[in-house]
């Protein structure tokens, strides 16, 4: 069966997004970023390479963040690169939860797997299994209709799409 690529989602994401939240999907960064709409400008959604997991997760976040988060370059989280300490990590995955199930979702709806990500190399170590259970519970309750708005309409067109190609 023929898959979506990540030029698929760039053009379903503009069909969906581009008009009224002003804001496109694209690929080719070395590193993901969020740049608000600003001076007639759309905002942009800059994913790594052309890597399709990638662009689901980078919109994933966009979906989970509200109007005001939308109005700031990265939406305003906090970040903190490979290396983190045992409580960065811990942080940083208490706050992954919501836009890696909904990441989850997408993939399903596209047909791929879903990896989840620790985002810290360095270590080597895994996602914490407190990580895994919360992104299954979270992802459970999308997939039982917790999921509205952007998040809906996306998954919705993706699915859609991939019929068409099946």
């Amino acid at each position: 069966m023929p898959e979506l690529d990540s030029g698929d989602l760039e053009r379903i994401f503009s069909q969906l997004f581009a008009g009224r939240h002003a804001t496109i999907l694209i690929g080719g960064a070395l590193e993901p970023l969020y740049q608000p709409p600003e001076s007639g400008r759309k905002g942009r959604i800059v994913y790594r390479a052309d890597f399709f997991n990638s662009a689901l997760h980078e919109v994933a976040h966009w979906c989970v963040a509200g109007r005001e988060r939308r109005k700031r370059v990265d939406y305003g989280y906090w970040y903190s690169p490979d290396g983190r300490s045992p409580q960065q990590q811990a942080e940083f995955e208490r706050v992954e939860v919501k836009p890696q199930a909904l990441e989850w979702v997408f993939a399903e709806a596209c047909g791929v797997r879903f990896r989840p990500s620790t985002d810290n190399i360095e270590t080597g170590l895994p996602p914490s299994s407190q990580f895994l259970a919360a992104l299954q519970s979270r992802k459970e309750e999308l997939s039982s209709g917790a999921i509205g708005g952007r998040a809906l309409r996306f998954r919705d067109a993706l699915s859609s799409a991939r019929r068409v190609l099946g």
